[in-house]
């Protein structure tokens, strides 16, 4: 009796906690597609070389806020715990900060907005799902790709016109660098399921300013880190 009383306690036991971690019976199966939708929080690692040309003095660097937009991902899903995932985030608008003297001559430097551009960065990455999708609703993910990045609709603002002596043209080639995620889904039901995940990329480029013929440059790396909360819906 105290035997059979010991093996209904370890099947109660795990009839309570089963329905917190597993899926129910199959009905979970994931189908092959999702489309998510969430937003992005992009934070900058921002490390440049100092401005350099002709009538620059020593010191001037550049400095990004970090900022948030819309996310938006459509995901393949593949045999052996794998899936496919292309996303892209609404272009967000990205000003650029001066960073070092004070002042250039008489003209406010530090601190002012300089330049003010727009990127699109969709991105392709191959995931790897740990755990079984039938038993598990929380699941953790790792996942490879890369990231292209195009800067358009880039403007130089007064004080930037003001730094440079004049109206001035910026130059910012594309960008297409390793991008490395990791992250949680968890799935609420069978179509739906909500998912948090942090990302790095290598963006680089190459600054180039013309002021009237006056060229100057400077390496730039962006190293941007994305947090994206999204919701999925499976198809």
């Amino acid at each position: 009796m105290k035997a059979l009383f010991h093996r209904a306690l370890i099947v109660a036991s795990f009839a309570l906690c089963a329905p917190l971690c597993r899926a129910d019976d199959g009905t979970m199966a994931q189908p092959p597609n999702e489309i998510r939708v969430g937003m992005y929080a992009v934070f900058y690692h921002v490390t440049a070389q100092d401005l350099s040309g002709p009538y620059v003095i020593p010191g001037l660097n550049a400095s990004l806020k970090n900022l948030q937009t819309p996310y938006f991902a459509y995901e393949r899903y593949l045999p052996w715990n794998l899936s496919f995932e292309l996303n892209l985030g609404v272009p967000p608008l990205t000003k650029t900060y001066g960073r070092g003297p004070a002042t250039v001559g008489s003209v406010p430097y530090n601190g002012q907005e300089l330049i003010t551009a727009r990127w699109l960065a969709p991105s392709a990455l191959l995931y790897y799902t740990f755990l079984d999708e039938q038993r598990f609703r929380l699941r953790p993910y790792i996942g490879v790709g890369l990231t292209y990045v195009n800067f358009y609709d880039r403007q130089t603002t007064a004080a930037g016109n003001a730094v440079s002596g004049g109206p001035t043209s910026v130059s910012l080639p594309s960008s297409i660098g390793p991008t490395v995620s990791a992250g949680l889904s968890y799935k609420i039901a069978r179509n739906w399921g909500v998912y948090a995940s942090y990302s790095m990329a290598r963006v680089r480029s190459d600054l180039t300013t013309d002021t009237a013929g006056v060229y100057r440059s400077a390496h730039i790396s962006f190293a941007p880190g994305a947090l994206v909360i999204s919701a999925g819906y499976s198809f």
